[in-house]
């Protein structure tokens, strides 16, 4: 079977795409991109070609681009060319060239394929879009090392994927050297780029350092890798129906937020299955360790997504996951048992005491224990509360107690109130309820500390 064959074949098999469709394709250049441009002129696909100027290596950068075009010309195809600052893209978000290039690509690729779905839609088209980069079998074994390497766990072992979204690597299963035979075989020509014999790059230090040396040892490495890759597929398709039925029996869905016991998944004691299930919602394997501490604070504590999406809440007995625009609203009960709930201001202290002593205070709350009952309530105040202020017998709305106090915007916003009954008791931090407040006959006292 030659390459084209081959070619053919995988898309068929991995189910890729098909003639109708759109094809937008990734092209440095480079024999990898240039073969790839002329297996899918000889099986008859129409694309449009892609081209990323990263502007990062001077005259040789321009020379890329201006023989792309040539390309356009030879294959009849519509040329996309984007320049980006990249030195500066990564100096103003504190990453890598590496990774800075890899954002910038990506992220207008994504933008490329939006814009040619928008007008199939227009013209009603049956098709879909697909971005094709030329990822080859080598790229696939310097992934699965780096992965392995970097600790990225199971899913890292299993190398790049052949399709992500939109995106479709259709000569995954081809190695460099057969890429190379093809170009040599139908007299491609093709642009090398200088930066890929730099082993400063970790990419490159594995491709001309790490897997050399190993082939020195294991000159079958390459081949042995590629297998590797194959069974560490094989194994994640029953890590993930295993994982799949755990995540099933735990989480429960409840509106937008889905709760999960905190002593059953901690029972597991098994750090993967807590990863598999926070990842989905933006959390990395960072803050694994982070929930588990979480397991044991108080309620209310919570840790956040790094892209700030979703929140894991500690509810007592439970770990609530929500989206974070709903959190503000949240409620947290306080039942008769707790000592300490945490929120988003800080941690309230409860305790029974007798001792009467006049507190004055704002964030210390002292409350007649026999004018409540709980659960109590705690959550942030809502236009329409109201209360009676200690030393007032006339209730007064909050925003009107607000203006009194002379509070900022962002103070109003950062206010929470404790009820019970539906009753408010303290405007935390601010003001007890006159109706709750400490008397002489007061036997018994609740005092809640706020500590920020």
């Amino acid at each position: 079977m030659n390459l084209l064959q081959q070619f053919q074949h995988f898309i068929k098999e991995q189910h890729l795409f098909s003639p109708k469709d759109k094809l937008l394709l990734a092209v440095s250049g480079g024999a990898d991109s240039v073969v790839l441009c002329e297996l899918c002129k000889q099986a008859g696909y129409d694309f449009i070609i892609a081209h990323c100027n990263f502007q990062l290596r001077g005259e040789e950068s321009e020379r890329d681009e201006q023989f792309v075009s040539t390309l356009g010309d030879k294959y009849n195809a519509e040329i996309r060319v984007k320049r980006f600052d990249t030195t500066q893209y990564a100096t103003e978000n504190k990453i890598s060239i590496q990774e800075a290039a890899r954002a910038l690509r990506y992220e207008w690729f994504e933008e490329l394929v939006k814009e040619e779905l928008a007008k199939d839609s227009i013209h009603h088209s049956p098709f879909t879009v697909h971005l094709l980069t030329a990822h080859h079998k080598d790229d696939n074994i310097e992934t699965l090392l780096m992965n392995f390497f970097r600790g990225t766990g199971l899913h890292g072992l299993t190398g790049i994927p052949v399709l992500y979204g939109h995106i479709k690597r259709p000569l995954l299963a081809v190695s460099k050297e057969e890429i190379l035979q093809f170009a040599r075989e139908n007299k491609l020509d093709f642009v090398e780029d200088s930066s890929n014999q730099s082993s400063k790059y970790t990419r490159n230090y594995f491709r001309n350092e790490i897997i050399p040396a190993i082939s020195n040892v294991y000159p079958q490495v390459k081949e042995n890798l590629q297998d590797n890759i194959e069974r560490f597929k094989e194994i994640e398709k029953l890590y993930q129906l295993t994982v799949g039925n755990l995540k099933q029996k735990l989480c429960k869905q409840k509106g937008a937020e889905w709760h999960i016991p905190v002593k059953q998944l901690m029972g597991f004691k098994n750090r993967a299955l807590i990863y598999e299930i926070i990842r989905d919602y933006g959390f990395n394997e960072k803050q694994v360790e982070e929930l588990i501490k979480l397991a044991a604070s108080e309620s209310g504590r919570y840790i956040e997504s790094p892209v700030l999406q979703y929140r894991i809440i500690k509810h007592r007995h439970w770990f609530i996951i929500s989206p974070a625009q709903s959190i503000s609203a949240a409620h947290i009960v306080i039942e008769k048992t707790d000592r300490s709930v945490g929120f988003e201001k800080g941690i309230l202290r409860l305790e029974m005491t007798s001792n009467q002593h006049p507190v004055t205070d704002n964030e210390v709350a002292c409350i007649d224990a026999k004018e409540i009952s709980f659960p109590l309530l705690l959550r942030q105040w809502k236009t329409g509360d109201y209360f009676y202020p200690l030393g007032m017998k006339k209730k007064k709305k909050l925003s009107r107690f607000f203006i009194d106090q002379k509070l900022s915007k962002t103070e109003k916003e950062n206010t929470w109130v404790i009820e019970s009954n539906k009753k408010i008791i303290w405007v935390v931090g601010l003001r007890v309820d006159d109706r709750f407040k400490v008397t002489a006959k007061t036997k018994q006292v609740l005092r809640v500390y706020l500590k920020t």
